[in-house]
């Protein structure tokens, strides 16, 4: 069964081998970062406004944790787990939720799909380029809140923080997995802002974005760590870079890490044959 795509359905990598595949990425890339770069100001109004829950959290979470500690974290930990925050959510954000409705809405889609290369790759070239410049802003901005707000920056080693690089990593892979497969839902409906609007209550609840899951209830806490959510957020990062992840633990949660992301890659490949069987354009 063809996709339109001039590969197999479900296939992700192109023909062509892989020196091809090297060579399609880094001109996607260099193209995106062009782009992201002639809008740089609004990638900076983006950075400014991602200040906002994280600056809002520290505030809230320092005045309840007082003098004393709330589930292990005292006041200087909010910060720096808020600041943190701020940091690795950057680094996993995908958009493409509210892009897939808009392109095939339009009919914009249509040209992506007779392309020889999957449209994976080209919204993956486009969120590392925008996350790459947007860092620029990002990381000046966690160190401030850190130093204003009074951040514990004892908790960090070198070893833990090349520990957490990796953990950002495959956090980064997996929730961007998830939600371009969740993206493809607006092949079957035109509105998808409610489904939207559900999984970013899930994975801010789940993953650790509200507040560390440890503040929650036992139960609710068992229930966050069997679904994909902390391991594509802060959850298990911050626990990573923090040191409170290590030896077998760390292992662990690495091997979780990897067993999502293999059901996302499952999944998406069931979903992605499935719907461009079904796709048909508005504006096209």
């Amino acid at each position: 069964m063809s996709t339109g795509l001039g590969l197999p359905a479900g296939r992700l990598a192109p023909r062509g081998g892989w020196s091809f595949f090297w060579q399609m990425y880094r001109g996607q890339f260099a193209t995106a970062l062009a782009t992201q770069v002639a809008y740089r100001g609004a990638t900076l109004i983006w950075v400014f406004t991602s200040i906002v829950h994280p600056l809002v959290s520290i505030v809230v979470w320092r005045s309840v944790a007082g003098g004393g500690r709330v589930a292990g974290y005292d006041a200087s930990g909010f910060v720096t787990y808020f600041a943190l925050e701020m940091v690795v959510n950057h680094v996993t954000f995908v958009w493409i939720m509210w892009e897939m409705e808009w392109r095939i809405r339009t009919g914009a889609y249509s040209p992506l799909l007779v392309r020889p290369v999957h449209p994976i790759h080209t919204d993956i070239c486009q969120n590392l380029a925008y996350k790459l410049l947007g860092l620029v802003g990002i990381l000046p901005a966690a160190v401030l809140l850190v130093l204003l707000f009074g951040g514990d920056l004892s908790v960090f080693t070198t070893g833990s923080v090349l520990a957490g690089l990796l953990a950002t990593a495959l956090a980064m892979v997996l929730r961007f997995m998830v939600e371009w497969t969740l993206s493809l839902a607006a092949f079957w409906v035109t509105k998808v802002s409610a489904i939207n609007s559900v999984y970013f209550s899930l994975i801010a609840f789940l993953g650790g974005g509200f507040a560390p899951l440890a503040v929650l209830p036992g139960a609710a806490q068992t229930l966050a760590w069997w679904t994909p959510f902390p391991w594509g957020n802060i959850a298990w990062v911050n626990q990573v870079v923090t040191g409170r992840a290590v030896g077998v633990d760390l292992v662990r949660g690495y091997l979780a890490q990897l067993a999502w992301i293999a059901v996302a890659l499952v999944v998406l490949k069931l979903v992605w044959a499935r719907a461009v069987r079904t796709y048909s354009a508005v504006g096209s």
